[in-house]
Parts: C-alpha cells; sequence; structure tokens
C-alpha cells in the first residue's frame, strides 16, 4: 500500500495556479488526487489544472465574496461528485507598512482574502463533508500568525485568524470524521514576496536557524500528510514548517 494515497478523492486547493498552491495540487493529484485548481486567475488554473492530466479541473473564484465561494463549490461537486479535501491556500502579503500608515482598504483587503476566505470555503464544504462523515481541511497559515512580522500588522493578524478558526473548527467536527489542520510556514520562495520589500524578506529570512527560504514542495509535503485517511487522529492543530524559526 502507498503510503498517504489518495486515489478516488477529490481535493480543491484554492489560490492553485502558482506558488504553494501549485506544489500543493501537484503532491496530491501525484498521490492520485482529482484536483480542482482554484484561483481568481481561471487562465492560470486552466492551464495549471491541464498540466497535472487525469480528471483535474480549473475553477474560477474569488474566496472573499460568499456568492463566488459557493457556485464553485456546487460546480465541483457537479463535476467531480465528491469533494473529500479542502486546502484553503489562498492568500496575500498586502502593503508592507507600519499600522498607523495603513488605510481602512489595506486592512480590510487582507483580511478579506487571507481569514475570511477560509471562513467562507470552510463555511461552503463542511456540510457535503458532513452528509459523508469525512473529510480533511487544510488552512495555509503562517508563522506571522504566532509572532507577528513588524510593517504587516493586517497579514500577521489574519493568519493569526487562521490559527484560531482551525482550532475552533477542528473541536466542532472532531466526532464526525472530518481533520482541520494549519500549517504555518515561514518565508517560503514564491510570488507573494515580490509584493514585501528587501528589508522584509532579509527580516524574516534572518529569523530562521536553517538560514534559508523554504521551498514549496517542502510545505506541500507536510499538507499531504493532513490531507490524507492516515491523518485520522490529528486535528486542531498548527504544525510549523519554519525551519526552526517557531518557538511554540
Amino acid at each position: 500500500m502507498n503510503m498517504f494515497e489518495l486515489k478516488g478523492q477529490t481535493a480543491i486547493v484554492t489560490g492553485a495556479a502558482t506558488g504553494i498552491g501549485e506544489a500543493i495540487a501537484r503532491r496530491l493529484a501525484a498521490a492520485g488526487a482529482i484536483i480542482a485548481v482554484a484561483d481568481r486567475d481561471f487562465s492560470g488554473a486552466t492551464r495549471m489544472a491541464g498540466s497535472l492530466g487525469g480528471a483535474s479541473f480549473a475553477v474560477e473564484v474569488d474566496v472573499s465574496q460568499g456568492r463566488s465561494v459557493r457556485l464553485a463549490v456546487e460546480a465541483v461537486l457537479a463535476r467531480a461528485g465528491q469533494i473529500d479535501i479542502l486546502v484553503n491556500n489562498a492568500g496575500i502579503a498586502g502593503r508592507a507598512a507600519p499600522l498607523w500608515e495603513l488605510t481602512d482598504e489595506d486592512w480590510d483587503g487582507v483580511i478579506a482574502v487571507n481569514a475570511t476566505g477560509v471562513f467562507q470555503f470552510c463555511r461552503a464544504v463542511v456540510p457535503h463533508m458532513r452528509q459523508r462523515s469525512y473529510g480533511r481541511i487544510v488552512n495555509i497559515a503562517s508563522i506571522a500568525g504566532k509572532e507577528g512580522n513588524p510593517r504587516m500588522a493586517p497579514y500577521s493578524a489574519s493568519k493569526a485568524a487562521v490559527i484560531a478558526l482551525t482550532k475552533s473548527l477542528g473541536k466542532e467536527l472532531a466526532t464526525e470524521g472530518i481533520c482541520v489542520n494549519a500549517v504555518a510556514p515561514a518565508v517560503v520562495r514564491t510570488q507573494i514576496l515580490e509584493q514585501l520589500t528587501p528589508e522584509q524578506v532579509t527580516y524574516m529570512t534572518d529569523r530562521i536557524p536553517m538560514k534559508r527560504t523554504a521551498k514549496p514542495e517542502e510545505v506541500a509535503a507536510v499538507v499531504h500528510f493532513l490531507a490524507s485517511r492516515d491523518c485520522s487522529f490529528v486535528t486542531g492543530q498548527c504544525y510549523d514548517v519554519s525551519g526552526g524559526r517557531a518557538t511554540y
């Protein structure tokens, strides 16, 4: 038997056209899952899904909008018939600035995608998982949600919300065959770093004992376990992928 096999399962991975989401989608597809590549960049999602082969497909979605999320979930169910795995990966860094220089729009935009988006997708998918008494939800948080990065207050707060939401929902679903966990990476070498200043990237990298950024594939490896049936007695947890940075 192959460890962490996902054959016959369908996974939604948000923000999967590029970056960490792409790496997660490729890892889960290689384990046998059908991937719904969910992204607001539909052309990118279509190219990504095509590169996976098999029955994987693209879904256009704006995770910050409840109606868009509901329609996306309905589209996945109509096409695949089931949702076994949800990976809430879509996220934005937002503008790097001290809190007193941030606008309402700076705050609201990051919270809408990073925190509300996770809430929207969980709310839309959980009823289906409860009907089947099975599911795996993996939310991509961040070390910033534990430690708080300066000049990144909205991002740090949004990722702290993801960790707390994960723990709350994990407890709510603990007896229903549904495991809910989070992964908290340190800085990962993806396109999201383009939204930050070199000083911000240096600040984060210097605090990693391994003295390097993570690879998207290293995050995907942890997500793979949490998305599998082997993750059967682990829920409400936050797994760090931090190169030793995390202190708790």
